[in-house]
């Protein structure tokens, strides 16, 4: 039996294919509903009582935090390095307590 080929497709058929699907138009662009306001965490979110317990005068140490929360010591690390300093723009500084371990607190 001999195998039947598909025909290949010619440059200039895929370019025309190409022009007919290009839209004519621009959509408008889309309006946003509600704008957020960036550095405003929701009230009683995981976020909010992270903060709250980093605002005391003695700090949090990772322990209390990871006890707290209900979460485990990385995702700690994490939301501290990454949703309270870079994307909040919060300055956490930590100190070694031979006490307590890593206690982290919200500078001014």
């Amino acid at each position: 039996m001999a195998k039947l080929s598909k025909p290949a497709k010619k440059p200039a058929a895929k370019a025309a294919a190409k022009a007919k699907k290009s839209p004519k138009s621009k959509p408008a662009a889309r309006k946003q509903a509600n704008p957020k306001k960036p550095g405003a965490p929701r009230e009683n979110s995981k976020q909010a009582q992270l903060i709250k317990l980093l605002e005391r005068s003695q700090g949090a140490s990772l322990d209390e935090i990871v006890k707290a929360l209900e979460w485990q010591a990385h995702t700690v690390r994490g939301a501290i390095a990454g949703a309270l300093k870079k994307k909040l723009g919060l300055k956490v500084q930590s100190k070694k307590d031979e006490r307590r371990g890593r206690v982290y607190f919200i500078t001014a």
